[in-house]
């Protein structure tokens, strides 16, 4: 199939440079030299293993970059998806409905104001250098109530994904509805979810609310080691969510054994999910967004495939035992 991977994530930010600095100090991104294109957004590129980000932020209101940053903060406005054959991905595309947004630039409307550019695989070199994160491992996405469906169909159709997972998740008097599609590579995870508003307002309602409508609630980073990645973009000043210490008393009867120390974990504030494959480690850094949606996870696979959607329903009982 032609769409093999994530090539990059497009960002706008009210300051790229400012964006680009915290990034590059705090997760140990690289920057190239910045971009001033004759419009007047500027953009900065980073990389680190296989993640490429280009932040964008214009100093004229009535440009697009700034224009996007007023409805919806900073956040991420485009996935750009490396494919085998762009032109073939872009016809497949709108003969199953997608609207093109811009011809020559092989963009269609993806999730609300979040576009789907399609792009040439890249070449990069191998590269020796050091990192604590290797690659965008799946993209969550928000959208409306009743949007789930649709979302996951157009998926299917327009970009030939393929649905590998689904739930219906309750967190107490919330729930959520998710559906995981995929690329046949394997190399694009987007993990959609719609809130159930017949339950109470959960977060998935607040994101929609705050954002301005569908959008990227958070990116997914893998790490081959994640104690000393969550130790170390600790230790520059993220600050990660916390988990209540019965959550981890509950492991053992939950999981079993973890390849990762149970003492660890509790460290770290790390959980762990585990599925037919193996184990799952994941953390959730604390939103830094002046609205409160956009947010990064680190994430650590030994073997596991799903996405630790256990952990709501555990987190939640956990808090409960802590309470009662």
């Amino acid at each position: 199939m032609p769409i093999q991977n994530i090539a990059h994530v497009e960002f706008h930010c009210a300051d790229a440079d400012k964006t680009a600095a915290g990034l590059s100090a705090d997760y140990g991104f690289t920057a190239d030299a910045p971009v001033t294109t004759p419009d007047g957004a500027r953009t900065v590129a980073l990389h680190q293993g296989s993640i490429r980000l280009h932040l964008s932020s214009a100093a004229s209101p009535d440009h697009p970059v700034a224009a996007y940053v007023a409805r919806h903060g900073d956040g991420v406005a485009a996935l750009a998806l490396g494919c085998t054959d762009p032109e073939a991905a872009l016809e497949r595309a709108e003969r199953h409905g997608a609207r093109v947004l811009d011809r020559a630039g092989r963009l269609i409307v993806g999730f609300g104001d979040t576009a789907l550019r399609l792009v040439p695989l890249r070449e990069d070199a191998p590269s020796d250098r050091p990192r604590l994160l290797d690659e965008l491992d799946h993209v969550a996405i928000c959208v409306p109530a009743g949007r789930l469906g649709d979302s996951v169909k157009f998926c299917e159709a327009a970009l030939g994904f393929e649905m590998i997972f689904g739930e219906y998740i309750e967190v107490g008097s919330q729930a959520m509805d998710s559906m995981v599609v995929q690329s046949p590579s394997g190399g694009v995870t987007f993990t959609v979810i719609e809130p159930d508003t017949s339950r109470r307002l959960g977060q998935i309602d607040e994101f929609l609310a705050s954002h301005g409508g569908a959008g990227v609630q958070h990116l997914a980073f893998s790490t081959s080691d994640i104690d000393n990645a969550v130790r170390t973009v600790r230790s520059r000043g993220v600050e990660f969510l916390t988990t209540p210490g019965a959550y981890y008393d509950l492991l053992a009867e939950r999981l079993g054994a973890t390849a990762i120390p149970v003492e660890t974990l509790r460290d770290l504030h790390v959980l762990v999910d585990q599925d037919h494959g193996g184990q799952l480690f994941q953390i959730f850094a604390r939103s830094t967004h002046p609205r409160r949606t956009y947010f990064m996870e680190l994430i650590e696979r030994q073997g596991a495939t799903t996405f630790g959607s256990s952990n709501i329903k555990a987190l939640y009982e956990a808090v409960e035992r802590t309470t009662s």
